[in-house]
């Protein structure tokens, strides 16, 4: 057990704890850190001291602050010395992998606190499972692939993975997707952990880099940081990894943290999925036949997976491609439903049959188990698609898998139960939680019924520090050379953002063929805190990206353009059909403050500091131009220039 970090500041005898920690934040922002070169901001004191109130009631806070109030500095003072007066660490969770790693990076806001307050802060990751290299798949495929990328992986695993008896005092953490900045997103796919998985089985388990990760982040002093997604996963599998004997995936906390809080609801659900693969039921019955049981089981395995071809070839002829989405929609039809009928019935019966089986015979414990929890997932599953109305269903393929998707529409009422009910403090960061300073909307849907609020502006004069100018085009060539020009002229320093992956590869494409003159890091190419340090360090580069409308902390020349190809309305899939559906005024109400919010978002890459300056360049075309002129021009903090 690791023994808990001293508090950063004297506690008396028979001194309050809140009291004491009030006068230490006043002392930290009024005196220590502008002492040390940090401007003294009344916005961050304020912050301060509303979050004093969430701590002392422990209760759930919206901390809506704009770019520049230094809102991460707060919320990490409390969470550090709440954790270590709890004696449990805080967990700090991040939209994604990306924001994570802003967070950590050398120089970032953590390593500023520690330097300031003379202060040891532990703090460790933990990272989604596809983030971790699997051994299994790594080694099955090294002596079949001709990539350069995954051998160089493979010869950078640890000796002691493939030695047999090696003492695990020599195990160390590894694994981790940025170890190995050189490879690929499609490449890394190939030997990344996968939802197919059986890891409690794996002979590698204990030698695993995720297992090892996992152990070593648990035993964290003052923070644990991940993304909302673990998060979300570690909230839905707590209650049946406890059943079965494991830990959860992240250990008590005594307080959360949601920064980029307005991305949550997305999470929960994506936590709360079911995903059907084609091959996954047949591989996991399979199993259950070798096994010693009785012919009215093996009758119905057979009915169950012929059930289950019938219903994925109906699903393979019936799913359409949506434009600018991997998603493909599924046409709820009376065929399609009447098989995932019968398939929830035989699943039920399979379960019940189960039972008897493992009564009468020897049945190896670990198929058992299994089996029962594959098909316990696959009713509940097909359960949320028959309810109309209850789920959101698409169908993803590439060249080697094809999958059925089930999301649950709501989240609140298990957000309530499973999140908001414990008695910890909650804080909610974001420069976009409120509907002009209303909260209620945002904490209805994640099912908090009590909380408090506030809404801090922007120091920042942007009058002075940025100006912004929109292109109105509706030809992609144009559109494509503009975005060349501009980059090109800047001489680097240029973030684009696209609203897409596929529309980021037609610039790629077009530009390959066009400009070949013109240097640009593309998302995906590798790991992407190495191409974002890649972009920091030279100021000659351009970077593209669909991911970094959010989270990206570049301050000073490095990044003095911003670049928006399109407005960044959601895609045409599934889930945000089912959004619009779900409206009396879907443009107004769901669209629009989709692209508002990204909008807004992505204009704040710009100015990060009070000595930043820069320009916006945005991109639209004649109709949106006439259709969210004013719209648009609500959202940034300067006027536009035609």
């Amino acid at each position: 057990m690791k023994k808990t970090a001293a508090l950063p500041f004297p506690q008396s005898k028979n001194g309050h704890f809140f009291d004491e920690l009030g006068d230490f934040i006043g002392d930290v922002f009024y005196e220590i850190l502008p002492d040390l070169g940090f401007e003294l901001r009344d916005e961050q004191i304020f912050m301060a001291f509303q979050l004093e109130q969430a701590y002392k009631n422990k209760s759930v806070i919206f901390a809506e602050a704009g770019v520049g109030t230094g809102k991460t500095l707060v919320y990490l003072v409390y969470a550090i010395c709440y954790a270590r007066y709890m004696r449990k660490p805080a967990i700090i969770s991040c939209a994604d992998e990306t924001l994570i790693e802003q967070l950590v990076k050398p120089g970032g806001d953590i390593e500023k606190l520690s330097n300031a307050l003379n202060m040891e802060i532990d703090v460790r990751l933990a990272k989604a499972r596809e983030q971790y290299v699997c051994v299994k798949k790594l080694n099955n495929i090294i002596d079949q692939t001709d990539s350069e990328e995954i051998e160089k992986v493979y010869d950078d695993i640890p000796s002691f993975v493939n030695q047999q008896g090696a003492s695990m005092t020599s195990f160390k953490p590894y694994g981790d997707r940025k170890e190995y900045p050189w490879i690929s997103d499609r490449e890394w796919k190939k030997i990344a952990w996968d939802p197919l998985q059986q890891c409690s089985t794996c002979e590698y388990f204990h030698r695993c880099g995720q297992t090892l990760n996992r152990n070593h982040y648990r035993s964290a002093g003052d923070l644990v940081i991940c993304s909302h997604d673990f998060y979300m996963e570690h909230v839905w599998t707590k209650e049946s990894r406890t059943r079965e004997g494991q830990l959860p995936l992240l250990p008590e906390a005594s307080c959360v943290v949601f920064d980029e809080g307005h991305l949550l609801e997305f999470a929960a659900q994506k936590g709360l999925t079911y995903r059907f693969n084609a091959e996954t039921l047949t591989t996991v019955l399979t199993g259950y036949l070798n096994q010693d049981v009785r012919e009215e089981s093996l009758v119905l395995i057979e009915d169950i997976l012929a059930g289950h071809d019938e219903w994925f070839d109906i699903l393979k002829e019936s799913a359409k491609m949506q434009e600018e989405s991997n998603r493909k929609e599924v046409p709820r039809t009376p065929e399609m439903l009447a098989v995932a009928e019968k398939l929830k019935k035989n699943a039920a019966s399979l379960l019940d049959q189960l039972v008897f089986d493992s009564e009468l015979y020897v049945l190896e414990e670990y198929h058992l188990k299994m089996i029962e929890e594959y098909l316990e997932f696959y009713a509940y599953g097909l359960d949320i698609l028959l309810k109309d109305n209850e789920g959101i269903y698409w169908v993803e393929e590439s060249k080697d898998t094809f999958s059925l998707v089930i999301m649950p529409r709501l989240v609140e009422e298990v957000l309530k139960k499973e999140v908001f009910s414990q008695k910890i403090p909650y804080v909610f960061s974001s420069a976009t939680l409120s509907r002009e300073g209303d909260f209620t909307f945002f904490s209805q849907s994640l099912g908090i019924d009590k909380s408090i609020g506030f809404t801090v502006d922007s120091p920042f004069d942007y009058n002075e520090k940025m100006a912004a100018y929109a292109f109105v085009t509706d030809e992609e060539e144009q559109k494509w050379q503009h975005i060349a020009d501009k980059s090109f002229k800047n001489e680097g320093g240029s973030l684009v953002l696209f609203s897409s992956p596929d529309e980021m590869n037609r610039f790629r494409d077009w530009l390959f063929v066009k400009k070949p003159e013109v240097s640009c890091l593309f998302e995906g190419d590798q790991e992407i805190s190495e191409l974002v340090k890649k972009f920091q360090n030279n100021e000659n580069q351009v970077l593209c990206a669909y991911h970094l409308w959010e989270g990206l902390d570049i301050p000073g020349s490095a990044l003095n353009q911003v670049i928006i190809a399109s407005l960044p309305f959601p895609p045409v899939d599934p889930v945000f059909k089912a959004k619009r559906q779900e409206s009396n005024h879907p443009l107004e109400e769901v669209d629009i403050p989709y692209m508002l919010l990204r909008l807004r978002q992505g204009v704040g890459r710009l100015i990060r500091t009070a000595t930043d300056e820069g320009v916006i360049h945005l991109i639209v075309s004649s109709r949106e131009n006439e259709a969210y002129c004013e719209n648009i021009s609500s959202a940034l903090p300067v006027k536009i220039n035609y």
